[in-house]
Formats: C-alpha cells, sequence, structure tokens
C-alpha cells in the first residue's frame, strides 16, 4: 500500500467494472488516482460475467483486445429464449458495427484484474485492496476525500475528486445525501452453478415456463443459472427444505435433473434482490456517482455493467484533463449526468417494460404460454433481430475512448 502519497487527483470507492476502467482511463491520461477495494481479491461468484459488444470495442481502441481475447472465455454471437417449448433466437450480433461481434462470457474477476494488471503500468494508479471507504470527508460544503479502512487502520484520504462507484448499495451516495428515485421490480433472482456434461443444450439462453423463468449461461464446464422468483419469495423458499428447490429446477430443466443433488443445502444458492432506481442527482462539488451507485439496473438484458463502464469511459473523457489542470468544477460533473442520463433512462424504461409486460405475467402464470407476438416476429424474421443486438450489444449511446492527455511515463 502506498504510505506516502496523501493526495489524489481522484479517489474512487469500488474496484469493481466501472471503478477499475475509469482508474485505468485516468492514469493513462496521467491524472493520479486511487482505486479502493474492500475485498482482498476480484474472486467472488455470481457477478455479471458478460462482456459486451461494445466493451470489446473500448478494449480494442486501448489497443489491448488481442491479449484480453487471449484469456479464457466463451463468445456468443446470438441470443435466444426457450418460450413455452418453442426455441426463439432474439439477438443477433453478427451484423453489429464492431471489431469482435460477439458476446464474451468471461469471469469478473479475470476481467478485472487485467485491468488492474494493465492500469499498473502507470505511475499514477494505485489500488488498495482491503480498503473500504467508510466516510466522506467535507470541508465547507465539498467532499475533499474519503475515510478508509485498510489492513493498517483508519486512512484519511484526500482528493480533488471522489467517486462513488460502489454498486447498488452505495455508501458513498448515501453519506452525501443523494436522492434516489425508485422504479420497482417485480422479482428478485436466485443464482446458483450446476455442472455442464455432454449432451447438455449448447445455447445460452432463457427459458420461459408457467409461473417461472430460467437463465442459463454456459461457462464451459459449468452452467451459471439465474431462477427467477416473484419478489420478496425468497424467504418463504428458504424456510422449507432446499429438496422442493431441486424439484423446481429439475421441472423447469429436466435434462439436468440428475445433478440438482449438486445444490447441497440454501447455502448454494445466492440471493440478488432486484432493485431499479435512479439518483436524481448524480454529483456534489467533490463528489460524483457512475454504474450502479448512480443508476441499479435490472437483469433484464444483463447491460448493468455494459452501461456501467460506458459511464466510466465517459467520466474519464470529460473529467481527465480538468483534473490534469487542476481546474475541476461542478460544470464538469454535471457534463458527466447529461452525457449518460438520457440513456440510462431510455434503458431502464425498457427495463421496466419488459418485467411489467414479459416477466410478471409469466411468473403469474399457472396456464401454458407461447411465444409473443413480438418474438413470433424476431422468429419469423431474421433482419428484426439486429434490433435487440443493438440494444443489448452496443446500448442507447456507446461511448469511445480518446486519446491519453499525457503519454505513458
Amino acid at each position: 500500500m502506498d504510505d506516502q502519497k496523501k493526495s489524489y487527483g481522484c479517489c474512487i470507492a469500488g474496484g469493481g467494472p466501472a471503478g477499475m476502467m475509469l482508474g485505468f482511463l485516468l492514469a493513462r491520461a496521467g491524472v493520479d488516482v486511487l482505486v479502493l477495494e474492500k475485498h482482498a481479491d476480484f474472486l467472488r461468484d455470481f457477478r455479471g460475467d458478460t462482456i459486451h459488444p461494445s466493451t470489446l470495442q473500448v478494449m480494442y481502441e486501448l489497443g489491448l483486445i488481442e491479449p484480453f481475447l487471449a484469456l479464457p472465455h466463451q463468445e456468443v454471437q446470438v441470443l435466444g429464449a426457450q418460450v413455452g417449448g418453442v426455441f426463439v433466437p432474439i439477438a443477433d450480433f453478427t451484423h453489429l458495427p464492431t471489431r469482435c461481434k460477439f458476446l464474451a462470457l468471461m469471469p469478473q474477476w479475470d476481467f478485472l484484474d487485467f485491468l488492474a494488471g494493465n492500469a499498473r503500468r502507470y505511475p499514477s494508479f494505485s489500488l488498495w485492496m482491503r480498503a473500504e471507504a467508510q466516510a466522506l470527508i467535507e470541508e465547507q460544503g465539498r467532499v475533499v476525500g474519503l475515510e478508509a479502512m485498510t489492513p493498517e487502520g483508519k486512512r484519511d484520504v484526500r482528493a480533488d475528486l471522489v467517486v462513488g462507484a460502489d454498486g447498488r448499495h452505495s455508501l458513498v451516495r448515501a453519506q452525501a445525501g443523494l436522492r434516489v428515485r425508485e422504479l420497482g421490480a417485480p422479482m428478485d433472482v436466485l443464482w446458483f452453478r450446476l455442472s455442464r456434461r455432454p449432451g447438455d443444450p449448447q445455447n445460452t439462453m432463457g427459458q420461459f415456463d408457467p409461473g417461472r423463468i430460467f437463465v442459463l449461461i454456459n461457462r464451459d464446464s459449468h452452467w451459471q443459472c439465474a431462477f427467477v422468483i416473484p419478489k420478496g419469495g425468497f424467504e418463504g423458499m428458504r424456510a422449507g427444505p432446499v429438496e422442493s428447490f431441486r424439484e423446481k429446477v429439475a421441472t423447469v430443466a429436466p435434462w439436468a435433473e440428475d445433478r440438482v443433488g449438486e445444490l447441497a443445502s440454501w447455502d448454494d444458492v445466492k440471493l440478488l434482490t432486484v432493485r431499479v432506481d435512479r439518483l436524481e442527482r448524480w454529483y456534489r462539488p467533490g463528489l460524483l456517482c457512475i454504474g450502479d451507485a448512480a443508476h441499479a439496473m435490472s437483469p433484464v438484458g444483463g447491460v448493468g455493467i455494459n452501461l456501467a463502464l460506458q459511464d466510466a469511459v465517459a467520466a474519464a473523457n470529460l473529467l481527465a484533463r480538468p483534473l490534469a489542470q487542476g481546474r475541476l468544477s461542478l460544470r464538469h460533473l454535471a457534463k458527466v449526468q447529461r452525457r449518460r442520463e438520457w440513456p440510462t433512462r431510455v434503458t431502464q424504461w425498457l427495463q421496466v417494460q419488459a418485467q411489467q409486460r414479459v416477466i410478471a405475467p409469466v411468473l403469474g402464470r399457472s396456464a401454458s404460454i407461447r411465444p409473443p407476438l413480438l418474438l413470433r416476429l424476431l422468429d419469423r424474421y431474421p433482419f428484426l433481430r439486429r434490433i435487440p443486438a443493438r440494444l443489448i450489444g452496443l446500448g442507447i449511446r456507446p461511448e469511445h475512448v480518446r486519446s491519453p492527455i499525457a503519454p505513458h511515463r
């Protein structure tokens, strides 16, 4: 841990995708930046493991795409769903105007380790592990730093800008007193893994059956599984034996009946409490929130990480120069929100529509279902699959990396 430097251009709370990407890009631009990550490593299961074509494009623009894709990953060119026993292709990424025309499935810890390793090439980058932000430091109405608990004890970190990239349960945004608008969600998600065997389905896909939605992510040696349940329903399920949940999984995925016993107890099932919200204002003097700290996303479409990374790229593009030149103002922070708020609002609106019109009706249905008209059109007219591919793969407003201000020293 760096014990000498007491002040930074930027201190970022949270070493997830948004925090690590922003730290990397600011260091690349010559800004002294410190990232605080509360865990000892990035090895945590059931984080979003999808790397979207827009993020792969950013890696290409950084000149890192070849070593990045040398890491173990799976490539998905078409996303589909099984609805009432009928498989429907939904999104075809092969027509996107990007270098990589696929969605990459990669453990998030590999992605974060890769970003951290490349960021460390810049002397202006620092990363403290096992360092948790605990409180904001304010002077005369301006945020001027963070109190962080580290293995060596409490440290005060001074910075021209504090960035909250600490997720949907952000301490930074709570301490800053920023107002949150809740948009609601009708479901929660249970995450778990099952071994993968020859003869299993080949595709990453969602499965929609009466009262149940089951999502499979092909991770080569195993399936990362998401079982969608009505909001707040987990406590009631957990009060019963795990065998009842195994039966539900076997019903929706009969090919996995011989391995649901791998769920030995409820400890093997992790709850993701789904929230959809956004800050009314993302910033205060000396402080900015990005990613889930600014706008918690539904898992619909798996676009939360994509949006968070685009926030980071936009923030670096707009803030690197004023930070490097010591002239950061509230006007610069407002520009970040203006740049990213519209794509956030549109994406959340689409997610809420999907929750209300697709997910909630399926979860509340007991009779058989058939693909709705929209999915039948996607099945019949392949060119229509380019629309959801663009929304999922690129987002509403893709961001691109600008040239660094300062050369690599």
